[in-house]
This record gives structure tokens, sequence and C-alpha cells, in this order.
């Protein structure tokens, strides 16, 4: 993502180390919504992304859902059976 270390991140978000290496190994230690936001912001991506299931595909899918928006209905029902033939390989 942005290939921070825990103390240059916690510096970014102005909290101390402790707090992000709390983070990262306590799994029940959740940070505020606000401090997630300056995680977020930190890691220089939007919350969409942040939160997207697979981040790596973000910018593409995106793209993609575009493109498809764009299109008329005839044709979205075109892509979505081409999608569908793509999958059943």
């Amino acid at each position: 993502m942005a290939n921070l270390t825990a103390r240059a991140l916690s510096q970014k978000i102005e909290l101390n180390d402790g707090y992000i290496n709390r983070l990262e190994s306590k799994k029940d230690f959740l940070p505020s919504v606000e401090v997630l936001m300056r995680i977020i912001e930190a890691c220089n991506v939007v919350p969409e992304k942040f939160f997207y299931p697979n981040m790596e595909q973000f910018d593409l899918d995106m793209q993609l859902l575009d493109k498809v928006k764009r299109l008329d209905a005839q044709s979205k029902s075109l892509v979505a059976d081409l999608a569908d033939k793509i999958l059943e390989r």
C-alpha cells in the first residue's frame, strides 16, 4: 500500500509508535473512525480502495465499471452474457 514502517505511519498520523504496534498485534484493538481515516489518508488511498476486497484490482475494476456504466441496456446485457461465459470456463 504505502510501504510505511510503523514508526513512519505513527509520525504521519501524529500518534505514538506503540499505538500502531498495538493495531498490528492485537486483534481486539480497533482504531476510532477518525484515526482510521488518518491512516487511510497517510497511505495515500481513497477509503473505497482501502476497503476494497482486492486493492490491487481496484483501479482496473473501477475503469471497467466506468465503461460499463456508459453502455446502453442492450450492450450491458451483452457484456454480462460475455462475462458469464468467461467465468464458466
